[in-house]
């Protein structure tokens, strides 16, 4: 039996912030708040989850950052690079595959392809 892509769920975080990037630079706190928003509180991330992400796609060239001074504060700002857009949109059509396959499943249909 072919073993699909189990840890599927660890693209999910990576998925959001991808997201919420694209739509404007943010720091790491910002982003968890957004996130937690407009999933309706559904998705709560914790730093430990965020940061090693923010920093694996930054190191991957997906993300780039720069420091700057807010009301005092130091703070590392994310934006989303093209190469992170590309990401994005892979990460986006595997996951739209993905529910829609669980979709079929749910309402007791068959769906055919794989993910």
């Amino acid at each position: 039996m072919r073993e699909s892509n189990s840890s599927f769920m660890n693209g999910v975080p990576e998925l959001l912030i991808l997201t919420v990037l694209s739509d404007r630079e943010m720091y790491g706190y910002e982003l968890l708040q957004e996130i937690h928003k407009r999933t309706q509180a559904v998705v709560s991330l914790g730093e430990g989850v965020v940061y090693p992400i923010l920093h694996g796609l930054e190191k991957s060239g997906a993300l780039e950052s720069r420091r700057m001074t807010v009301q005092g504060r130091s703070r590392v700002y994310y934006s989303v690079t093209p190469k992170g857009m590309t990401r994005l949109s892979d990460l986006s059509t595997t996951w739209s595959r993905l529910t829609s396959a669980i979709q079929q499943i749910i309402a007791g249909g068959s769906h055919v392809g794989t993910i």
